[in-house]
């Protein structure tokens, strides 16, 4: 790929006070110099906004001209983030969180990377950041033909489907029809199912980039762990949905399709979602689906859904 490679950097800000200054230096200290900053201000009510403009007037005035700053009502994650992708100019696109933050030179090392391989898609490492303590997380090595392994593997959470250890040519996102979830969770995975399934070449860039800020993982009560459970069916029903009508060979995320709907059948015996009666194909649907290995969904819970189905 002809140098020099721009790279657009959307974050989305909402309620993130504490940490945007932060996550704000990491970014605009970036030493390469062929970076478009984009935050999206999804109607946050806090002083995020204020505190970056501070942050830009008193050390990075001289970046202006790379920095937008747009401001939306509130809309949730991904509609910020398809604002961003709406006013992104870069060869590639990168999304990043502005509650984390990013490791010295990554932005550069991404460059690096893609043009060397002139891939589609460039994926890494990254640093999950405890209260207490981090732990480094490696991503898979794929090849350029592992696509639908990738997908598979990100759905059924053996790789990582996040956004932000993702560098993606922007054309992915301008020449297909790339859908946006209706939830705010899983979104990445909705997303980064659809981006990796179009790809056409792949490649790991081996080091750790970004810095995910990770919370409790247990402090979810038992009404908020439904709710997800059911964003995360519904999410993904709407994407096999979107595609269950598109010829395999064109279809991002066919690879996919049993395990979509083996596990809303699943979680909706599992959390009493009553998908079944909201989607009256479903049974059908899981009837029809092949029980698989590596799935999130264990084999067992595989079989008990299927003879489930069996009985609606």
């Amino acid at each position: 790929m002809k140098s020099p490679i721009t790279i657009s950097v959307i974050a989305p800000m909402y309620g993130v006070e504490p940490y945007i200054v932060h996550f704000a230096e990491s970014l605009l200290s970036q030493r390469y110099p062929h970076i478009e900053y984009i935050f999206v201000n999804d109607g946050t009510k806090d002083r995020s906004v204020e505190l970056l403009e501070e942050l830009i007037e008193r050390k990075y005035s001289h970046l202006k001209p790379q920095i937008k700053i747009i401001h939306k009502e509130n809309g949730g994650l991904p509609a910020a983030r398809r604002t961003g992708l709406d006013h992104a100019t870069g060869d590639y696109i990168y999304h990043a969180d502005s509650d984390d933050w990013l490791s010295e030179d990554a932005i550069a090392r991404m460059a690096e990377k893609i043009a060397q391989s002139d891939a589609d898609i460039v994926y890494f490492d990254f640093y999950k950041e405890y209260p207490t303590r981090t732990k480094a997380k490696r991503e898979r090595d794929y090849r350029t033909d592992d696509q639908q392994e990738y997908v598979r593997n990100m759905y059924n959470h053996r790789s990582y489907a996040s956004v932000w250890n993702k560098c993606v040519r922007r054309t992915l996102y301008t020449d297909n029809t790339i859908y946006t979830p209706q939830y705010g969770y899983a979104e990445d995975c909705y997303l980064m199912s659809q981006i990796v399934g179009y790809s056409r070449s792949i490649a790991h860039l081996d080091g750790y980039l970004y810095h995910y800020r990770k919370g409790n993982p247990n402090a979810l009560t038992k009404q908020q762990r439904k709710r997800r459970k059911r964003e995360y069916a519904l999410n993904f029903i709407d994407l096999y949905e979107k595609y269950r009508d598109v010829p395999r060979e064109k279809n991002p995320v066919a690879v996919i399709f049993d395990d979509i709907v083996i596990q809303a059948g699943w979680y909706s015996i599992l959390y009493g979602l009553d998908l079944f009666r909201e989607y009256p194909w479903l049974a059908e649907a899981i009837r029809r689906a092949k029980i698989r290995g590596k799935a999130d969904v264990w084999i067992i819970a595989q079989i008990a859904t299927k003879i489930f189905s069996l009985l609606k």
